[in-house]
């Protein structure tokens, strides 16, 4: 049997998102080899949100993970993470939650970033207020212009703030340069060491005026093997552990396996030479052109319409049939599993049981 095939998928509603753990243990094994050891790796978790899956590279060393939301913190916190890095500002009622996960699980080390005076000044005052020490690192502007400050005087200025808060232990920085999507891992290294030079900077500024930089979490799945070759810094690759389409044909260097698929069915043929499945909006992710997903067995398709709940194809040189099973890779996996409340799990070309999935927004 090919390794994607399952013996009792008549029993798998659809459309549904399958997993398969023997495969994401060997993208771990592959994950800590770039990386160097279980030491540098932070991953992020908001790729597959599923508490199995953190305790499958825990089985394999990993100590610390990055996270983007509060229902993925407590998530972890549940999994017996000991170290996690809430990788977003906190503001708002957020805060208030934030201190309680702290309370209530004691065993773990959480840490968040900001950017701004204003964010720094509430975590303090809420850090205060509660009398539990806040740790926090700078989050970095290193290109992406999505979040952070940009490595210079304002950002020099803001670590220094940071270090000198009541009840705020500084971690470090935070640099996520998502931004780089060089094709060939050369040019990669490049951009990413171009980027990454006025943050080097900055760390050396600081550390002879006195300031400490315990830590850099740096760089996200397309630049943690250029991250590894430096010393220092903590790498939190997320897409890995799943791995889709997109990122296999983009960075052909990655040599991770597809851990994921979505399993759909034929649910319609409402005209000649046109097939419709029931993989719509609410089962892919739909934030790009086609293909959203690459089917196992069939030539690249041609869309006719894609709508919340169908997706109408072209008909493929061999007929389907109505019921029929599809198996497809996603093109981009972390928005796709977001859409589904558990993954199912296959093993030994069957599906054995339901992992829950944390997708909450916050």
């Amino acid at each position: 049997m090919e390794w994607f095939e399952v013996a009792n998928i008549d029993s798998i509603p659809s459309p549904s998102l399958l997993v398969y753990p023997d495969r994401i243990r060997e993208n771990i094994r592959r994950m800590i080899d770039i990386a160097g050891g279980t030491e540098r790796l932070r991953p992020h978790v908001k790729t597959h949100k599923m508490a199995e899956v953190v305790q499958l590279q825990m089985e394999q060393g990993i100590n610390q993970f990055k996270c983007a939301t509060l229902h993925e913190a407590e998530m972890c916190a549940r999994a017996g993470v000991k170290d996690l890095l809430i990788a977003y500002q906190l503001l708002g009622p957020n805060l208030d939650r934030y201190f309680d996960l702290i309370q209530k699980f004691p065993d773990t080390r959480f840490s968040s970033i900001v950017d701004a005076e204003q964010a720094l000044e509430d975590l303090s005052v809420m850090a205060t207020s509660r009398q539990i020490k806040a740790e926090v690192y700078l989050d970095i502007n290193s290109g992406m212009n999505r979040t952070g400050v940009m490595p210079g005087e304002a950002a020099v200025h803001l670590y220094k703030k940071m270090s000198e808060s009541p009840f705020i232990k500084s971690r470090g920085f935070h640099v996520y340069d998502g931004h780089i999507h060089d094709r060939d891992l050369e040019d990669r290294v490049r951009h990413a060491v171009e980027e990454f030079a006025a943050v080097e900077v900055m760390e050396e500024r600081l550390k002879k005026e006195g300031f400490e930089v315990p830590e850099i979490v740096a760089g996200g799945t397309p630049t943690f093997p250029v991250h590894a070759r430096f010393e220092g810094r903590i790498l939190s690759p997320g897409t890995p552990l799943l791995w889709d389409e997109g990122y296999a044909s983009s960075f052909p260097d990655l040599e991770f396996l597809p851990a994921a698929l979505l399993l759909t069915r034929v649910v319609s043929r409402p005209k000649q030479g046109v097939i419709c499945l029931d993989l719509g909006h609410k089962a892919v992710a739909s934030g790009m052109v086609h293909p959203r997903a690459q089917f196992l067995g069939l030539p690249a398709y041609e869309p006719v319409m894609h709508s919340e709940e169908h997706l109408a194809l072209k008909e493929p040189s061999s007929s389907l049939n109505i019921g029929e099973e599809l198996l497809a890779i996603p093109t981009h996996i972390c928005p796709t599993v977001a859409l589904h409340s558990q993954a199912y799990i296959i093993e030994n070309h069957r599906m054995t049981t339901q992992w829950q999935i944390a997708r909450a927004r916050n």
